[in-house]
């Protein structure tokens, strides 16, 4: 057995990978991510980039992942400036959205993919918040906000896995290596 490759430069994902005690290390995926449209592309997303560090390590076990936020039939990625930051918090202000994180393992030609998806309920956001929010850096290398940071105050409640709004289903992705005999 070799070890955990996380194809990911998201710190979020690996300090959930080490907060549960999985051993591994970044390699980061050369792919170019397409703006993704609909929620099945998470898994398309996550599998290229673990094939990406896997061509490069095929005998090692690689993690892919990929998260969006979906709000409104929209589908939220990254906020590339305030102004997107703001769009996204005014939408997602008072409404139900779904996050969704896609996950694929590659090794030695062998390939496995599944996603996760999990309800929010965001309480009414008031436009000084939003301002606030958008003019600070938290929004902008993920999916619209933080739910394990400011963006906390933000969210009523959730239904689902917790983990998976911070960007990694850590219950699936320790299962998973659990059926490979890395945990």
């Amino acid at each position: 057995m070799g070890e955990l490759i996380l194809a990911s430069a998201s710190p979020r994902r690996a300090d959930l990978l080490r907060q549960i005690g999985i051993s591994f290390r970044i390699v980061k995926s050369n792919y170019a991510e397409p703006e993704i449209i609909n929620e099945k592309q998470v898994e398309e997303v996550a599998l290229a980039k673990a094939r990406s560090v896997g061509s490069r390590y095929p005998d090692e076990l690689i993690l892919g992942a990929d998260t969006i936020v979906i709000c409104s039939g929209k589908v939220l990625c990254k906020p590339k400036d305030e102004q997107e930051a703001r769009a996204m918090l005014k939408l997602l202000s008072g409404k139900v959205h779904k996050v969704v994180t896609g996950i694929a393992f590659v090794r030695c030609g062998i390939e496995l993919t599944s996603r996760e998806e999990t309800l929010v309920w965001m309480r009414d956001i008031e436009e000084e918040e939003i301002n606030a929010y958008a003019a600070s850096d938290e929004p902008y290398d993920k999916a619209a906000y933080a739910i394990q940071g400011k963006g906390a105050v933000f969210v009523q409640k959730i239904e689902g896995c917790f983990f998976n709004v911070v960007g990694l289903p850590l219950f699936k992705v320790a299962n998973i290596l659990k059926g490979w005999n890395y945990v």
